[in-house]
């Protein structure tokens, strides 16, 4: 009898420590089957359009600088080290039983490392979300350029109205549509708008793709130089303008570690960002070599704004507004995915020792509603894309793609880091703060002897 007694009171006790562990109000079956982990897909073309936002419309401007051969060979070597820089962190991460790029940064540099994370993560992404509003202002309302006036859609469709401005239309499309795809609070949510977008940037890729495949049959487009055109000291140095547009073009580190604690399997982060890049890469050549074919010397920092005129093939017309809306519609998908992280990394700076954002409503709320104003704000006052790029791409896209995760494998506080990594880690520092110190000071003397120009 005592036996039995005790049997159970140690039942009693076991039972009363899982209700204790327990939350206090059990998870029903349906919550158990509401989320169970992100797939591999899900987390592929999250990554994936994390990664191919509006970067890939600069991308043919590259081309016109770089030449073909050097141009495509450079995507590759941002990609590679691309790879090599996420794969120090997710290591790091593992080390350090952590789970954020913050996280990693605040191990390896204590509190002021993740905080300036923080901030080089927030100015990011706000400039390209700034920039995909440029873009999108560009596509609806249009932009002029070297004083040509090239014509927006809705322009061109209903002629020049007090509602196809671009302040009014950029402020309708944030209002009808950005403002409630930011609402989500968990990033797998987006995995079908994710798909979507990926898709309508193979569409606009495929329709670019055949249009310049015709016009070479024809004989119509010629073929450009393969190496840059560098006749002095200033288109030499004029080169390294580049670099910002590609590395802002894979920066996607700040949500690897957010998809991976989303993935049923979190091991499987590796082949997810793996074949990410390999797809991304494969867009970005591709779609870099078809519109530098088909514009030459005529592609402008913006190439969407190019598809405004005849392209010489059938339907001319009708193919380049489903290349724009397309591709506008892409970025309106793609601008949830980055907003994402910039509305985490505001909250840590803003609000350190706060409870969750996610269970906070009216933080969220308010957060969310003044970080959209800000971006609104911004597109329509800073000129164009090649700026916002080579502003967020010399300072804040190298420090977070690259010399972050390389100054983490050189401080190595876990000891996990070999010889090779510390030689690639210095050399990528080496590499990322001279591009940049270049590209800015190219950049300074450009916008310097332009403003000179018309005095002269």
């Amino acid at each position: 009898m005592k036996l039995d007694k005790k049997k159970f009171k140690k039942t009693r006790l076991t039972q009363e420590t899982k209700n204790q562990e327990s939350p206090l109000l059990p998870k029903t079956e349906r919550e158990i089957q509401e989320f169970n982990g992100a797939s591999f897909l899900g987390a592929v073309f999250n990554l994936s359009t994390t990664i191919i936002g509006a970067g890939i419309m600069a991308l043919p401007a590259t081309m016109k600088v770089l030449g073909l051969g050097l141009g495509t060979g450079m995507i590759l070597l941002v990609a590679v080290l691309t790879e090599r820089s996420i794969e120090i962190l997710l290591r790091y991460s593992k080390a350090g039983k952590v789970d954020s790029y913050g996280g990693v940064m605040g191990d390896a540099f204590g509190n002021g490392g993740k905080r300036l994370l923080q901030v080089f993560v927030s100015l990011n992404n706000l400039g390209i979300l700034i920039v995909y509003m440029i873009i999108i202002g560009d596509v609806l309302s249009g932009t002029s350029s070297s004083g040509v006036h090239h014509a927006g859609l809705l322009e061109e469709w209903f002629g020049d109205q007090w509602w196809n401005g671009r302040t009014f239309v950029v402020l309708f499309v944030t209002l009808a549509i950005f403002a409630p795809l930011a609402s989500f609070k968990r990033i797998d949510s987006l995995r079908y708008t994710s798909v979507l977008a990926i898709a309508l940037a193979v569409v606009f890729l495929v329709i670019t793709a055949a249009i310049t495949v015709f016009k070479l049959v024809n004989g119509s487009v010629s073929m450009p130089r393969l190496l840059p055109n560098v006749s002095d000291i200033t288109s030499f140095w004029n080169l390294f303008t580049v670099v910002p547009v590609l590395v802002t073009a894979f920066i996607c580190h700040f949500n690897v570690q957010t998809i991976q604690n989303e993935l049923q399997d979190s091991a499987m982060i590796q082949p997810v960002v793996w074949t990410s890049l390999a797809l991304c890469s494969t867009v970005y050549i591709m779609t870099s070599v078809f519109g530098f074919l088909l514009f030459g010397n005529s592609t402008l920092d913006d190439v969407l704004a190019n598809f405004d005129t005849n392209l010489g093939v059938p339907y001319s017309y009708i193919l380049s507004d489903i290349i724009r809306i397309s591709y506008a519609l892409h970025l309106m998908l793609v601008f949830p995915i980055v907003f994402y992280p910039l509305r985490m990394n505001l909250d840590g700076l803003l609000f350190p020792s706060a409870r969750p954002l996610v269970s906070d409503n009216w933080r969220f709320t308010l957060l969310s509603m003044a970080v959209i104003s800000l971006i609104f704000l911004g597109a329509n006052f800073i000129p164009n894309i090649w700026i916002a790029f080579q502003f967020t791409g010399a300072t804040s896209a190298v420090c977070i793609g690259f010399i972050f995760p390389a100054a983490i494998a050189l401080r190595d506080s876990h000891l996990v880091a070999t010889k090779k990594d510390k030689v690639m880690s210095g050399l990528m520092i080496f590499l990322a703060l001279f591009s940049s110190l270049i590209a800015i000071y190219s950049d300074a003397y450009a916008l310097l002897r332009t403003n000179a120009s018309p005095s002269e």
